[in-house]
């Protein structure tokens, strides 16, 4: 090896190192610092109930997600549905904007973006589920409705095509993630995993790209697909599902979670063809997977609680469906900062700031964002 050679990766090395020995607070400030170089001055939101902030309230406005315990350790609810803040909110944050109002708030400021996310949203539309079988969607507001919601705002802020592309060339779009609603509402139905990746996931990856591609014809020039979870560490999954599938090394539903690793590299496989249709645009993959299996090895959280839910009605992971948190009688844990799972389905703030972290701090570098 060259002394040059050398020299760089010494010089790799004592960075990473730097990067370890850093607090977490420090190192937070310099993952802000990085995602600020992108300078977006506008976020965009598509996706369902892990990105909403507020809007399935305001079509429903005796939902759960408007009373206590959720919200509580942001002390109010929001229709946020987590005991505080969301993904999204830690990402605009980091970029130094506001937090993004929800698109049914008709009368709040969308000057740096609007959330069009809908608690319980689904990919493919309700009607065509239903057409499969698979029911159980509170919301009609599907992927391709949110996209027609997009186009009609940006129409009303824009004069022409090109006038839209310009206005747009420094927002990021968010396109989910979703997706798990549809697979959720399979199951339950008594689909197996089996027959979800042959005639479910690939339409909802196609309905994924269909629905990119018409707001890359909108102006979208930044884009990230985020990926699905490991569904089977869910109280949801873990409750309902526990005789289709062996556990993990982490004690998750392996089988669902390999199914979630499949339908992630179905996307990843999609982007990389709807990249190459598209090479001025940059189209990058949210890989929330990993994010979430480093929930695992962070200090705060409760090793006995990791996969119990915060909010719920007892049993081994503290999850119920016909007493789901919110319900008369359903109490929250004390210390939800402790915990992964807010109520079963959803995460608690903590989780989300950890899992927003690092999307943060990987994200510059996918967005080919340069520090001007």
């Amino acid at each position: 090896m060259t002394g040059s050679r050398v020299k760089a990766v010494m010089f790799i090395f004592l960075n990473i190192m730097r990067l370890l020995s850093m607090s977490h607070g420090a190192l937070h400030l310099l993952q802000s610092t990085l995602f600020e170089n992108c300078k977006f001055d506008k976020i965009f939101q598509l996706g369902d109930s892990y990105s909403d902030t507020g809007n399935l309230l305001i079509e429903n406005p005796l939902d759960i997600s408007g009373r206590l315990p959720y919200g509580i350790t942001y002390n109010k609810s929001t229709g946020r549905h987590s005991d505080g803040l969301l993904m999204i909110d830690y990402i605009a944050s980091a970029a130094n904007l506001p937090l993004l109002n929800p698109y049914e708030n008709r009368s709040a400021n969308f000057t740096n973006g609007i959330n069009f996310a809908v608690m319980g949203a689904t990919t493919i539309p309700v009607q065509t589920l239903a057409m499969k079988n698979i029911f159980g969607a509170s919301t009609n507001n599907s992927l391709d409705v949110q996209v027609r919601w997009m186009s009609r705002s940006l129409s009303n802020y824009y004069n022409s095509q090109a006038d839209c592309r310009d206005k747009l060339k420094n927002s990021l779009f968010f396109m989910g993630g979703i997706g798990a609603n549809d697979f959720l509402f399979a199951f339950s139905g008594g689909k197996t995993i089996q027959e979800v990746k042959n005639f479910l996931v690939p339409e909802i990856v196609q309905t994924i790209m269909n629905a990119t591609r018409e707001i890359i014809k909108l102006g979208a020039r930044k884009i990230v697909i985020p990926g699905n979870i490991p569904l089977g560490c869910l109280p949801a999954y873990l409750t309902d599902f526990p005789a289709n599938s062996s556990f993990d090394q982490n004690h998750c539903l392996k089988e669902y979670n390999e199914f979630s690793v499949y339908y992630n590299l179905q996307l990843r496989i999609g982007i990389v063809k709807l990249q190459l249709e598209n090479p001025s645009v940059t189209i990058v993959y949210g890989n929330l997977y990993l994010a979430f299996e480093r929930l695992f090895s962070r200090a705060g959280f409760d090793p006995n609680s990791l996969l119990k839910a915060c909010c719920g009605s007892g049993g081994k992971y503290n999850f119920g469906l016909g007493t789901f948190c919110g319900s008369p009688g359903v109490a929250a844990c004390t210390n939800p900062n402790e915990y992964i799972s807010w109520d079963g389905l959803h995460l608690t703030q903590q989780a989300y700031m950890y899992m927003a972290h690092y999307l943060i701090a990987t994200l510059p570098s996918l967005l080919r964002c340069s520090p001007t």
